[in-house]
């Protein structure tokens, strides 16, 4: 049977998933699962990434998927954005993979805004500012590490980095290139002209590759360890890139929320929106597949419960969490989930306490009071959001899609077609992991086109229906 394998690394977690089409639907299975975290050497060391670790997981997950009896037609690896490795004349890593929640980007900004205007960058890019933006990291680098920048032959973002390492290919895949706020979206390649006034060096940055372009085979080495050969086909190697292609909707009427840690909710679109109203209210235009454009904004989703979840032990399910916050669902207390203080907190129960107290509100003292914040406010902010998306764009959609882990929330579904007025429907929750695979079924030509894949989508997987202060029901 043909099968194609997706492997799709998280911050907390990767997995490696099997899929195939078999009676028109297709089928997925888990096949390995390891962890990933930030790791800080000493308290003065950067949070980093063990990309080393990690690569050693992606074989170890391979030749598990050959002990199973799965060979792959093709493969393709993605994870989150922003994040890079630099390489050097002789192919090897240049310092620490540093992470996107380390504070070495403070007052960055400033020091980019001294070369480019704000606006000016906003208008050339489409990508809202977060501080922990590649753009910043890269500047980060330049003031505090010169000589990395300097010996540098290569920029490869995170899966990049992994691609290449699988296949000694150097490429740089245009999803994920987007995130680093240093793309042109009208010609979908590096804008050099700011990276030249940014003092970045130019040569590092190799020409985009699109979503469905086959890198070639492993290398002799790593087909011998894990014990067979397969094409690596590239994915929309940003998570969310993938995730939005699995949304099982009609063509180009989708409002969507990628729910997992981070919540980016938003809407697909064939023209960029970069005017200045977009920029005030930190909207993005992110690459999408087909050369699609993820208008949307980045929401601090339920890194917040995962956080205060793991401060209790993790002696709950999210499912029992769901069932507390609901139980105290009168709690009235609201937060900015989208404040800085909550993106690395030491302790995010007492952020959330502090933040209460601080604004003069009833300060939640149980996980179920704590938790019924959290949803509130992320469901309150979504709605908002839903606004927002609406008036930029000046289209009305009727439907929103809750795709990723936060798909099986379902009292956060249920509270989020309250607060958008708006029909949720969930899942699927393996959203990444089917959209990697549906771009190599694409690539493969196992599906003919994007329309084709999300109705196979929608065949195949169980969904449900929120509606504004009714039952829920499984379609």
């Amino acid at each position: 049977m043909k099968c194609f394998l997706a492997v799709d690394i998280g911050a907390s977690s990767g997995r490696h998933m099997v899929g195939f089409l078999q009676d028109g639907k297709i089928r997925l299975q888990e096949i390995y699962r390891f962890s990933n975290g930030m790791k800080r050497e000493s308290k003065s060391a950067p949070l980093c990434w063990d990309v080393e670790e990690l690569f050693e997981e992606i074989l170890n997950g391979m030749a598990a998927c050959r002990k199973k009896g799965f060979q792959p037609e093709s493969m393709g690896i993605d994870t989150w954005g922003v994040d890079f490795v630099l390489l050097d004349s002789d192919g090897n890593r240049l310092g620490d993979a540093a992470a996107y929640r380390d504070s070495r980007t403070e007052h960055m900004d400033a020091l980019v805004y001294e070369k480019i205007g704000e606006e000016e960058l906003y208008e050339r890019t489409g990508i809202q500012k977060q501080s922990f933006n590649t753009i910043y990291q890269l500047m980060a680098l330049k003031e505090k590490q010169p000589e990395l920048l300097q010996r540098a032959e290569a920029f490869l973002m995170i899966p990049d980095y992994f691609h290449y390492l699988l296949t000694g290919e150097l490429s740089n895949e245009y999803t994920n290139a987007t995130t680093t706020q240093l793309v042109d979206p009208a010609v979908k390649d590096w804008d050099f002209e700011l990276i030249q006034r940014l003092g970045y060096p130019q040569k590092i940055f190799r020409s985009l590759k699109k979503p469905g372009t086959s890198l070639g085979k492993l290398k002799k080495e790593i087909a011998e360890r894990v014990g067979f050969c397969c094409r690596v086909v590239l994915p929309a190697t940003h998570d969310t890139g993938s995730a939005v292609l699995a949304i099982p909707c009609q063509e180009g009427r989708a409002m969507y929320i990628s729910s997992g840690t981070w919540s980016l909710m938003g809407c697909e679109r064939k023209e960029v929106l970069c005017g200045e109203s977009c920029r005030k209210l930190n909207f993005t235009n992110e690459g999408g597949y087909g050369y699609r454009y993820r208008f949307l904004k980045n929401i601090m989703g339920l890194w917040m419960i995962q956080c205060i979840r793991h401060e209790y032990q993790d002696q709950y399910s999210f499912g029992q969490i769901c069932a507390m916050a609901e139980a105290h669902k009168e709690f009235p207390s609201r937060v900015d989930v989208n404040d800085s203080r909550f993106l690395s907190p030491e302790n995010m129960a007492q952020e959330v306490k502090d933040y209460c107290r601080g604004t003069g509100q009833q300060v939640p003292e149980s996980l179920g009071e704590l938790a019924a914040v959290v949803y509130q406010s992320l469901a309150l902010c979504y709605g908002k959001t839903a606004e927002e998306i609406q008036e930029l764009t000046g289209e009305s959609f009727e439907t929103l899609y809750v795709i990723g882990g936060g798909a099986n929330a379902d009292y956060l579904n249920q509270l989020t077609a309250e607060y958008t007025k708006k029909t949720v429907i969930a899942g699927p929750a393996e959203a990444t992991a089917l959209g990697n695979i549906l771009a190599q079924m694409l690539e493969d030509g196992t599906l003919k086109d994007i329309q084709e894949a999300r109705e196979t989508i929608g065949m195949s997987f169980p969904l449900k229906r929120f509606y504004p202060k009714e039952r829920s029901k499984v379609i």
